[in-house]
């Protein structure tokens, strides 16, 4: 053991003394090329323009390889082309003076050309290991197409489902959020970032961007410091641990400054007290848009996101076209922009970019990297994973594949271009697997029906809103409703179980897609009470970007299987979840409602001083006359095909000190008949604090996988590291006194024991 020791610390050793060689080199080499560099120049690798695809914003970048020629453009975003970005490449190291390389951007977000779950719902697995691997894939492919960063992950904590870019993060909780963000990064750039299948990540939205106020996009955002620490800003420092190269803006204030021109969020938080080494862009002309806020004419605006600690400027050409006239009017300093301009290149320097700048230009990759059956199979085997089984009534699924008529019945059966969810660039939804299609491979022998049965809605001026830049996302059918309906209960009579498979078209959440009514779109759901009356056990498919309110649908089905959006091989994932070859086993990271009047709702809330114990009856308690407080379905829930029964659960000791170790076990046992993956989860209360605490928050989960009949412990060891929290002077430690120690297979149902941890020993 000795000898393992020592030879562990040479290794390190030489391995801090190889990264301090490099960073010399790299030192030495940026040294002597900005030297060289007019402040024009250095300007100009502050630029981040667009160009050939469809922009996220209504500016879009003009005269852009004039403008690399002149050495005024730093990276580009927007092609996904080896053979165009190639030819760019080579006019930014031929034709420019200083032969600086661009690095090129774009959105990969789950997935590239072989297209993933949604975030929202990759985080449903509650699987790190398979979360990276799509990462992984991702970078594989995308570096395979020439490009070097994606603008991802999101991290943004969300706890208000009208919030379109729910679907785009991980949902609620920190403690989740962060274990995401980590194998996000490492999955995106790997081991080495000069690899050429590695791709720096961007984290974003720093900071705060899913608090909106109202749900609403671009919205403001206030909240307490305490608040952003505990709970907001975990997983953009998890981010930022893990190596992330690059961090995004948000578009909203922080303590009422834009986050763009923010210095304290920018310089002293992320810089000077996370220790982050790498570059900050902003958001899609997020220097312009502070203009709006109040701050100042575009020169203003500019030079303050510069002083705030911004070193790139997407689309919007602030930095381009002021800065050198800011420094001549002393309104920002030399040293600025040289800071700004060295980060820039010292990320294109770990990029491997200096030492050969078509590294990932290799045209050859595509045809052996890209959608090869070994990524369409993990595609297949993720999706399956994120699904989320919230109803099971008398064990209707899984579906036996034959003996059975069973009618598949909704607008998203025979669908392709919904299978894919928002956020997809490279990904080509024709080449997506439908449900009607997935039905057929996994059960070919199955009597089955097919009816559309109505339009993913029926309201035109809706529609206009859907198919944004004038493409044809909804459209409706040439049948009338009344056609289309007729012909589904004609089918439906015939079976034995209905499969209504409805829910929330891919550009009804992301970006820019809000909404006040977060429930089942009209003509969907109309048609869904008509299949209820039938009498069949009616079994509910549901796509959606984000946590919808379902009570009626929880009442009236017999079953509900959430797929999220589940990517390229949706419709295989799903057959294969619905005929039991895969048992489902993904866990909620959002909360669900049962109205939007509870919004927002999210399990880790503060206690209140009149607290609400079951009733929505008894008056002067914190609750509603019209409903109960608790949600349809809480975080961390989800059902499988086998029950799993915990035991008490049991601690090491129920009194300690210091710095001991508390160890927490339940045994868990799967009593049904099928193998399945229960994900159980650690909650820890303070009842009693310097300031109110949660009533919960999750501290630890572990995902295990138990045979029929297999019964195994689960043991958590807790620190007094995972006691501590932000008190209101934004010190973080942790206060001796009572605990709660929670085991579950979610939120609300959980094993609870109290224990006593002293803060120093007794003497």
């Amino acid at each position: 053991m000795k000898r393992i020791c020592i030879f562990l610390l040479c290794l390190s050793f030489l391995y801090v003394q190889n990264a301090q060689a490099q960073d010399a080199k790299m030192k030495s080499y940026i040294d002597g090329l900005m030297k060289k560099m007019t402040v024009e120049e250095k300007i100009g690798q502050l630029n981040l323009p667009v160009a050939g695809w469809v922009p996220t914003g209504t500016t879009m970048s003009k005269d852009t390889e004039e403008k690399i020629m002149a050495g005024k453009v730093g990276g580009m975003f927007g092609y996904y082309d080896p053979e165009r970005m190639k030819a760019i490449q080579k006019v930014a190291v031929e034709k420019s003076r200083m032969k600086i390389p661009l690095f090129f951007g774009l959105d990969v977000i789950h997935g590239h050309r072989t297209i993933f779950p949604i975030p929202l719902g990759l985080a449903a697995s509650w699987d790190m290991k398979l979360i990276e691997k799509s990462a992984r894939i991702a970078a594989q492919e995308a570096t395979a197409e020439g490009l070097n960063w994606t603008f991802s992950p999101m991290v943004d904590i969300a706890r208000d489902p009208r919030w379109g870019r729910i679907s785009e993060g991980n949902g609620e909780d920190p403690y989740l959020g962060s274990q995401i963000a980590k194998a996000m990064v490492h999955g995106y750039q790997g081991d080495d970032l000069s690899k050429n299948n590695s791709m720096m990540a961007c984290v974003k939205h720093y900071a705060l961007y899913g608090g909106a106020e109202a749900g609403r996009d671009y919205n403001t955002v206030d909240m307490s410091r305490s608040t952003m620490f505990n709970y907001y800003l975990p997983p953009y420092k998890a981010a930022v641990d893990a190596g992330v190269g690059s961090v995004m803006t948000s578009f909203n204030v922080v303590d009422e400054v834009p986050a763009t021109a923010n210095r304290w969020l920018m310089t002293d938080l992320l810089r000077n007290q996370w220790g982050f080494k790498g570059f900050v862009v902003t958001d899609y002309t997020a220097i312009n848009e502070m203009s709006a806020h109040g701050l100042g004419d575009l020169q203003t605006v500019s030079a303050l996101a510069l002083k705030a600690g911004v070193d790139m400027d997407m689309v919007g050409e602030g930095f381009l076209t002021t800065l050198k006239k800011s420094l001549d009017e002393g309104k920002v300093k030399m040293a600025d922009i040289d800071q700004a301009c060295r980060r820039i290149l010292e990320a294109k320097w770990k990029m491997g970019l200096f030492e050969d700048p078509y590294r990932r230009l290799d045209t050859s990759r595509p045809a052996k990297e890209i959608m090869t059956a070994e990524n369409r199979k993990a595609a297949r085997e993720i999706a399956a994973h994120s699904f989320v089984l919230l109803k099971n009534d008398n064990q209707i699924l899984p579906l036996a594949k034959t003996g059975k008529t069973v009618a598949f019945v909704g607008p998203f059966v025979d669908n392709h271009r919904d299978m894919l969810g928002t956020w997809v660039i490279g990904g080509e939804w024709e080449k997506s697997v439908s449900v009607l299609e997935g039905i057929k491979n996994v059960a070919p022998q199955l009597n089955m029906m097919y009816s559309k049965g109505s339009n993913i809605t029926d309201d035109t001026s809706f529609i206009h809103r859907l198919n944004f830049f004038n493409q044809p996302r909804v459209t409706l059918d040439p049948l009338s409703p009344e056609t289309m309906l007729r012909m589904a209960l004609e089918s439906s009579a015939k079976a034995d179980v209905i499969v209504a498979v409805l829910g929330e078209s891919e550009s009804m959440t992301g970006e820019s897609s809000s909404r006040t009514d977060i429930g089942i779109p009209e003509s969907q759901r109309i048609l869904l009470e008509e299949l209820v009356k039938t009498g069949k056990p009616v079994v509910l498919v549901l796509f959606t970007g984000r946590p919808l309110t379902l009570e009626w649908e929880a009442a009236h089905c017999a079953a509900i299987l959430n797929v999220w959006a589940p990517g390229t091989e949706a419709g295989n994932a799903i057959a294969d979840v619905l005929f039991g070859d895969v048992n489902p086993s993904g866990k909620l990271s959002a909360t669900f409602p049962r109205s939007v009047g509870q919004i927002p709702l999210y399990y880790n809330h503060k206690p209140t001083g009149r607290p609400y114990y079951g009733s929505y009856q008894t008056k002067f308690q914190s609750n509603y006359l019209d409903s109960s407080n608790d949600p349809l379905f809480p975080f961390g829930y989800g059902m499988g095909y086998s029950p799993f029964v915990y035991e008490e659960m049991k601690t090491s000791t129920a009194s300690l000190s210091g710095n001991a170790k508390l160890t927490a076990s339940v045994k868990v046992s799967n009593t049904g008949k099928m193998a399945g993956e229960e994900v159980v989860q650690l909650y820890i209360s303070d009842p009693v604090a310097s300031i109110s605490r949660p009533v919960k928050e999750l501290k630890a989960f572990q995902k295990i996988m138990l045979q029929p009949g297999e019964s195994k412990v689960v043991s958590f060891n807790i620190t007094p590291d995972d006691l501590k929290f932000y008190d209101t002077n934004l010190k973080y430690d942790w206060e001796g006194g009572e605990f709660k120690i929670g085991i579950g297979g979610n939120s609300k149902d959980v094993k609870e024991t109290t224990v006593n941890w002293a803060k120093t020993a007794k003497p």
